[in-house]
């Protein structure tokens, strides 16, 4: 019941800056939640980010807390992740997902828990 198209991604040196956009489609193109995800080679996919509603609730992973912010524009049915002062270990390829239903809050940061996904943004930073 939903579609997600991402964009933006690239190589950076670290310190630099980079931001994906997933753009949303389709009849429930509004979800209860959007989130980000990443996966390194070799390790499990694991949490980024994540904004509820009309994005008055984030949250952030500690691993990128203060330096990467998540957003969106309502109007375009598109989120965000903003990505400042990129380190090595950020390389991977980075993953937007979609939940339709509520959900409790702590859920979120749960792979498990989204309904649909993007195709994947590989980000890589140089040292």
């Amino acid at each position: 019941q939903v579609q997600l198209v991402q964009s933006g991604g690239g190589l950076v040196q670290a310190g630099g800056s980079l931001r994906l956009s997933c753009a949303a489609s389709g009849r429930t193109a509004s979800s209860y939640a959007m989130g980000w995800f990443r996966q390194a080679p070799g390790k499990e996919r694991e949490f980024v980010a994540y904004v509820i509603g009309n994005g008055g609730t984030s949250r952030h992973a500690d691993s990128v807390k203060g330096r990467f912010t998540i957003s969106k524009d309502n109007a375009k049915n598109t989120v965000y992740l903003q990505m400042n002062s990129l380190k090595p270990e950020d390389t991977a390829v980075y993953y937007c997902a979609a939940r339709l239903q509520p959900s409790p809050i702590a859920f979120l940061v749960g792979r498990n828990s989204y309904d649909a996904w993007g195709q994947g943004s590989q980000v890589t930073v140089s040292a």
